[in-house]
């Protein structure tokens, strides 16, 4: 079975990444995934790329994945799930390594101040788990913010919506669909691993 590719850019190489994969005898690799990410991306004629890889629970970070999927984590970015005083519920996609600039973020969205919604909130408000949670698809549209950084790169990966899942695609396309805004939200120096 032959799996289709869409060209998103002149510097994207998932295909062979993925197929490199799938010859190391990954069996994350050669499994065919379907989340509600996919499926709203592929209706809505978005072009992307998914690349899985093997998850160990007991280390769920951004940049592990990125290791495993041979990406630079500049380009691996984190979906952040936050409530504000005034907005409430809001996302913030930032690169995995980084940390998020709260007040940035609150300046952005209108409010004082804006905090890290707890971990056992995150399914009930996205519908999706700790480490699979991705900004495309989530139960509500809430206000959605990308850290401009993206927009220096030609392809990023951001969660498919289940641990071991990301979707790679040009931040425009992601834009575009989301409806996000763009501005600098990571703390300056800070990196968390």
């Amino acid at each position: 079975r032959k799996t289709k590719y869409a060209k998103i850019g002149p510097a994207f190489n998932a295909p062979a990444l993925f197929l490199r994969k799938a010859r190391s005898g990954d069996p994350m690799a050669t499994k065919k995934v379907k989340t509600n990410a996919i499926r709203l991306l592929e209706a809505a004629k978005v072009p992307f790329e998914v690349l899985t890889y093997p998850v160990d629970e007991s280390d769920l970070s951004g940049v592990t994945a990125a290791q495993k999927m041979g990406l630079d984590p500049d380009t691996v970015f984190k979906t952040l799930v936050l409530r504000g005083e005034r907005t409430g519920i809001l996302v913030c996609i930032i690169p995995v390594a980084q940390t998020v600039d709260l007040k940035a973020l609150a300046a952005a969205c209108g409010d004082k101040k804006v905090e890290m919604v707890h971990m056992r909130e995150i399914q009930g408000l996205t519908g999706y788990i700790r480490g699979g949670c991705s900004p495309v698809g989530m139960k509500k549209n809430y206000p959605t913010y990308l850290d401009s950084r993206a927009l220096t790169h030609p392809a990023i990966s951001v969660s498919g919506g289940a641990r071991g899942v990301q979707l790679r695609l040009a931040p425009g396309a992601l834009t575009g669909y989301l409806k996000c805004e763009t501005g600098s939200f990571c703390l300056p120096g800070a990196r968390s691993e």
